[in-house]
């Protein structure tokens, strides 16, 4: 099975920490050159150095802040002026929590910014040079509510859906020219994002976080949180030459807790 990704360049969004840092070190281990998207530029410039590099790769960073679309079209475009890029990850945080009916227009239209439309940007960039390499790979880090919505995640609900519609789409048009898009749905991976969720649900039920976290694991028939090293493997398989037949896919990595086929 070939894995190698030596000679490729990618592009790993809300690579600082978590899900994102986990996946650039996985691709930089198959020897991808690694360029980091995020706003935070001290962390950004410590991951970089701390990237695997066995291969002789070069890594880099450009500092984007995903609730300013231009910033992420200014940063990718300076990307594709020099290099092409043959994998392009998809990855940011997420809507606050809250109920559907409470939320105010103003969350989802920065919801919708922040995913559809910065998704976009960076597909419409990445996808000349793809084409021309003749080897593309868009892989979305999305959430397992794409199969079923999440208790008091309605914004995040709504967006994770539009997010998969995009990506099958996108993948139907892009096929044709190598260039695959599938969407990967972690579970409850232990990130800065599942902590959150977690202590405001201990504020909210006025309850322990030991209690909180029982809860959640006893609803996962693998009985513990998932690792963002494990939803990072499942993102260098889709990005290596071995997938080359996965298209339009989206992948739940959830310890088996998504209750559908």
């Amino acid at each position: 099975m070939e894995l190698s990704l030596k000679g490729k360049n990618a592009v790993v969004c809300g690579s600082t920490r978590g899900i994102g840092l986990a996946i650039a070190k996985e691709l930089a281990l198959l020897g991808a050159n690694c360029t980091l998207f995020a706003r935070n530029e001290p962390l950004l410039k410590e991951n970089v150095h701390s990237l695997p590099h066995k291969d002789g790769q070069e890594h880099g960073y450009r500092v984007a802040d995903f609730s300013e679309p231009a910033t992420v079209k200014a940063a990718i475009e300076s990307v594709v002026s020099k290099i092409n890029i043959h994998i392009l990850i998809n990855n940011t945080g997420g809507p606050p929590p809250g109920p559907l009916a409470e939320a105010s227009t103003a969350a989802f239209e920065n919801a919708f910014r922040q995913h559809i439309i910065n998704n976009q940007l960076l597909a419409q960039c990445v996808l000349p040079g793809m084409k021309k390499e003749g080897y593309g790979r868009i892989i979305n880090i999305i959430s397992a509510s794409v199969k079923i919505p999440l208790h008091n995640l309605g914004v995040s609900n709504t967006v994770r859906a539009a997010v998969a519609a995009w990506a099958k789409t996108l993948s139907n048009e892009a096929g044709q020219y190598n260039v695959t898009v599938n969407n990967i749905l972690p579970g409850s991976t232990k990130t800065d994002r599942l902590d959150s969720l977690i202590e405001e649900t201990v504020k909210k039920k006025n309850t322990s976080r030991e209690m909180v976290e029982k809860e959640m694991t006893d609803n996962i028939p693998l009985k513990r949180f998932g690792l963002p090293e494990e939803i990072a493997n499942v993102a260098a398989f889709l990005a290596s030459p071995a997938a080359s037949y996965v298209n339009g896919a989206s992948i739940p990595v959830d310890g088996g807790r998504t209750g559908s086929i």
